[in-house]
């Protein structure tokens, strides 16, 4: 497994990452536990989480992946063997939502006491904040960076020309700049980031971090049709991606799984990072068959036939 550095940074990373939006969801603490031993073990390192992780869920407020990651660090003393990512600035609730520096000075706080660790090394926004100017928010997490609180930078869920806004005023202002993006974006979901945000993450040079890569579980072939994943936690996300050309692009995964031997959701995550600037597709996993998926994924280098047929069946 080859190693992908972040920016010019020397920081490493594998070029999956594990999104930890299921901790304290659909898996419980000591499962959660289970897959991170799993995942370390077998050489993998980079590990995504967010402060609103899963407030969603009945009877969660926030804060609970976190929280078990942060558990997870004092039990297992492997801290210093992750690349730990979160992210700011989704609604918590009780006003507690943004990227003001006030508030995100909070936030910080708040992340570093729940993982139990001292820095976190991939600081993202979660969501632009157009309600608060970028020197603000930038300048906030320059002294995030200057602190020793956080090594890097990225931002989630930004349109095109905010983000090159925002990388040229931390240029312009001698402060730490985004260098890495998390997007929407997979073999069904494509239009958006290949139009709009590709361009920039070239021009910057950023490190581009998908997640929704396997479509909720649609790119696994667990569900073959919108009734299949009626009454589970996902049907919401899954139900869209069921139309003609979800249809294609499942026909063309099937042919490439079956040349390959591989899963599905393998090579769907192996087709992501065969695109420019792919640092590493965020995948969630439930059980150690699903993270055997993610590993061999990194392992994983289809035929310029195989990207084409995948390019082809789902081409917008």
């Amino acid at each position: 497994m080859e190693k992908r550095t972040i920016g010019t940074s020397e920081i490493a990373v594998a070029p999956v990452m594990f999104g930890g939006n299921v901790f304290g969801w659909t898996v419980d603490e000591a499962a959660s536990f289970h897959l991170l031993d799993a995942w370390v073990d077998r050489g993998f390192d980079f590990i995504d989480t967010a402060d609103v992780y899963s407030r969603w869920a009945a009877g969660n407020s926030g804060g609970e992946s976190e929280t078990i990651l942060g558990r997870w660090f004092a039990q297992s003393g492997k801290r210093d063997r992750v690349v730990l990512a979160t992210k700011a600035g989704k609604d918590m609730g009780e006003g507690r939502t943004g990227l003001s520096a006030a508030y995100l000075e909070r936030a910080v706080e708040a992340s570093l006491r729940r993982l139990q660790t001292d820095c976190i090394d991939l600081y993202q926004a979660h969501a632009d904040d157009e309600t608060v100017p970028l020197e603000e928010t930038l300048t906030a997490f320059d002294r995030m960076v200057r602190a020793g609180k956080v090594r890097l930078l990225g931002a989630s869920n930004y349109r095109g020309a905010r983000l090159a806004e925002a990388i040229g005023t931390s240029n312009r202002l001698g402060l730490a700049a985004y260098v890495t993006l998390q997007p929407n974006y997979n073999l069904h979901a494509r239009e958006e980031y290949e139009r709009d945000l590709a361009p920039v993450a070239a021009q910057h040079g950023l490190g581009v971090i998908p997640y929704f890569s396997l479509a909720a579980g649609f790119l696994t072939g667990k569900y073959r049709t919108a009734e299949d994943a009626k009454g589970t936690q996902r049907e919401g996300m899954v139900r869209k991606y069921f139309d003609e050309r979800g249809g294609r692009i499942l026909e063309a995964l099937v042919t490439v799984a079956e040349e390959t031997r591989a899963p599905q959701a393998s090579v769907a995550l192996a087709w992501l990072l065969a695109q420019p600037n792919i640092l590493a597709p965020i995948a969630s996993a439930t059980s150690a068959k699903q993270l055997e998926a993610l590993f061999l994924a990194a392992e994983l280098t289809l035929t310029p036939e195989q990207l084409a047929r995948l390019d082809v069946a789902s081409r917008y």
